[in-house]
C-alpha cells in the first residue's frame, strides 16, 4: 500500500505518524516544498523573539526521526493531481503513484492589492524564509509597518515589539481580530498596545508603498493622507487554502478541498487534512475552513486512520483562538458572535483589562470571548465541545459569568450521578 502526503506541516506529519502505526508495512511518502526538516509555522514568532533558533521551530526534534520510521521525505513542490491514475506530478519532473493520497497543503499569505507590495523590503511572515529576511530588516529602533491586525498580524505584532522595533500597525476593519473578538475587547487591546508603544490604526487602508527618501528605504502611504516612513513593511492580510494545485484534478473544491467526516474528499482514495480541508464545524454543521493547529492535528490523526481502512468519524472542528498580545490574553471558543435567539452575558472590567462573554442556546454554552481571564479556558472549551446542559447554572451565569468554573463543576457532577443511575 502507497500513502502520499502532500504537505509537511502539522496535519501531514501527524498523519503519516498515525499511517505508519497502523500500516507497518506500507509505503508513506510526505511531500514538501520546503527545503529543511517539517516545521510548525507557529513557532515562527519565538524564533523572532530568539526565544528559540530555527531548530526550535522543527515539528520533530531528532534528524533520523521519520527515516527511523521509514516514512520518505520529498523536497518538490507538487503541480498536479490525476485523480484517475491516482498519481501526482512533480515539478521537477517526476511523478508519485498513491493508492490513497493526503492534501495537507496548508494556507499561503494573501497579498494585498497595494501598488508597490511587490517593493523589496516588503514581506510576509510564513514561511522559515520570510523569518529571516523579518528578522534582517527588524531590528532595534528600526521603523516597521504591518498591515493587517488579525490574529495572525497580532501574533507578528508581539513579536515585533519584543524585538524593539518602532511599530506601526494598519489594520481596514473597525477593530483589531474581528474575526475573533467583538469591538469592546478588541478596543482594550488597542488601548493595551498603546500603552507599550504600538501605533494601532483602525479603519485606515494603505494606498501605496513606494520607495522613499534618503532618511527611509521605504513610504506606505494611507487613505487618510498620512505617509509612514519604513524600513521594513510585513503584509499580514490573510491567508488562501493552497488549492491551485487541484485544478482540472476532478477532486471538489470551494474555499479548500471539501471533505466528509471520514475527511474523504468526492474522490473515494482522496482525503485532505488541515487549513486546506473544508470540513464540518462543530457548532453549526456547515463545512468551513478552520485555520488552527489543534484542528489539524485532529484532522491528521482521522485522515490516516480512515486511510488505513479504519472507520473514524470526527466530530466537527470547534473554533478556537487563544492570543498572547504582549501579556494580554484573549481567547474565543465556538459561535463566540452568538447563535440566533440565545441569550449571552458579559462582564466588562475596562480599567483590569478584563473582558468576559458568554453565548447560550436554551441551557447550554455555545460560545465564549475572554480577554484578561485564563483559568478558565479549559473549562469554557469543556463546556461547548461536551454540550453540557446547564439548567439552573444557566440563569445564575447570566447574572454572574465568573462562576463559570462553579457551572462546569456542578453540571459535571449531574452527569455523573445520572450515569451511576443508568
Amino acid at each position: 500500500m502507497a500513502h502520499v502526503i502532500i504537505g509537511a506541516g502539522p496535519a501531514g506529519v501527524i498523519a503519516a505518524e498515525n499511517l505508519r502505526k497502523v500500516a507497518p508495512a506500507a509505503a508513506i511518502s510526505i511531500v514538501g516544498d520546503e527545503e529543511g526538516p517539517p516545521y510548525s509555522r507557529m513557532a515562527i514568532p519565538y524564533l523572532l523573539t530568539g526565544q528559540i533558533d530555527e531548530a526550535g521551530t522543527f515539528l520533530r526534534k531528532h534528524a533520523d526521526h521519520f527515516s527511523q520510521r521509514n516514512i520518505d521525505l520529498v523536497h518538490d513542490r507538487v503541480d498536479a493531481v490525476d485523480s484517475e491514475a491516482s498519481q501526482v506530478r512533480l515539478a521537477g519532473g517526476s511523478t508519485l503513484a498513491y493508492e490513497t493520497l493526503l492534501i495537507a497543503t496548508g494556507s499561503r499569505p494573501i497579498p494585498p492589492p497595494i501598488p508597490g507590495i511587490e517593493l523589496d523590503g516588503v514581506h510576509p511572515c510564513w514561511t522559515l524564509e520570510d523569518a529571516r529576511n523579518v528578522a534582517r530588516l527588524a531590528t532595534k529602533g528600526s521603523r516597521v509597518v504591518l498591515l493587517g491586525a488579525g490574529f495572525i498580524g497580532c501574533i507578528i505584532l508581539e513579536s515585533l515589539a519584543l524585538r524593539g522595533v518602532d511599530l506601526t500597525v494598519i489594520e481596514m476593519e473597525r477593530h483589531v481580530v474581528p474575526r475573533m473578538l467583538n469591538e469592546v475587547p478588541a478596543r482594550l487591546i488597542e488601548k493595551w498596545c498603546a500603552g507599550k508603544g504600538v501605533r494601532i490604526l483602525t479603519a485606515t487602508r494603505a494606498t501605496a508603498i513606494n520607495r522613499g527618501g534618503s532618511a527611509a528605504g521605504l513610504e506606505v502611504t494611507l487613505d487618510n493622507g498620512e505617509t509612514l516612513p519604513a524600513d521594513l513593511v510585513i503584509a499580514a492580510t490573510g491567508v488562501r487554502p493552497n488549492i491551485g494545485f487541484l485544478e482540472g484534478s476532478g477532486i471538489d473544491t470551494d474555499q479548500g478541498v471539501l471533505v466528509d467526516r471520514r475527511m474523504r474528499s468526492n474522490v473515494s482514495n482522496v482525503f485532505a487534512a488541515g487549513d486546506v480541508a473544508q470540513g464540518v464545524d462543530f457548532s453549526t454543521g456547515n463545512y468551513s475552513v478552520h485555520a488552527i493547529q489543534p484542528t489539524a492535528a485532529d484532522h491528521g490523526r482521522v485522515a490516516a486512520l480512515n486511510m488505513a481502512g479504519r472507520d473514524m468519524e470526527y466530530q466537527g472542528s470547534v473554533i478556537m483562538n487563544v492570543l498572547a498580545t504582549l501579556g494580554l490574553v484573549s481567547s474565543s471558543f465556538g459561535m463566540w458572535n452568538g447563535a440566533e435567539g440565545g441569550d449571552a452575558a458579559e462582564l466588562v472590567e475596562a480599567d483590569r483589562y478584563r473582558y468576559l462573554r458568554l453565548q447560550f442556546e436554551d441551557d447550554v454554552l455555545v460560545g465564549s470571548t475572554s480577554l484578561g481571564l485564563t483559568q478558565h479556558v479549559g473549562v469554557l472549551r469543556g463546556l461547548i465541545q461536551g454540550r453540557v446542559r446547564l439548567g439552573r447554572w444557566k440563569d445564575r451565569l447570566v447574572a454572574d459569568p465568573t462562576r463559570i468554573m462553579e457551572a462546569y463543576l456542578a453540571a459535571t457532577r449531574a452527569i455523573g450521578a445520572n450515569r451511576r443511575i443508568l
